[in-house]
């Protein structure tokens, strides 16, 4: 429900992040170019060039003027820190508070999987 409040850019910000912690985009391999990701996605190039200029800002991935993107070694581990943090920090208590009301316990939620 969040998410739909979210600017295009974040969303596919989420996207390639997820991507890159699932090793579809490996370190030192070279990302979707900005038009071929933006036809995939159906979004804007200006979108797509903006979301992977926070990626060039935060140091996760590097340029090679007019190859391309490359993601960097340690990405992958610095996303998942990232998200993890997120997750306990902002997430998970609004799980866990929902699991209450619901009077659901993880550990028969765990079972059940």
């Amino acid at each position: 429900m969040k998410n739909q409040s979210k600017p295009v850019y974040l969303k596919l910000r989420d996207l390639i992040a997820a991507a890159i912690i699932d090793g579809q985009y490996k370190e030192g391999e070279m990302l979707p170019s900005v038009r071929a990701l933006a036809a995939e996605q159906g979004a804007n190039p200006l979108t797509v060039a903006k979301a992977y200029q926070q990626f060039q800002n935060d140091g996760l991935v590097e340029v090679q003027r007019g190859v391309g993107m490359y993601v960097v070694k340690g990405a992958a581990q610095i996303l998942r820190d990232r998200d993890r943090e997120i997750f306990l920090k902002e997430e998970w208590p609004e799980i866990r508070a929902r699991m209450a009301r619901l009077g659901l316990a993880p550990e028969k939620l765990l079972a059940e999987t």
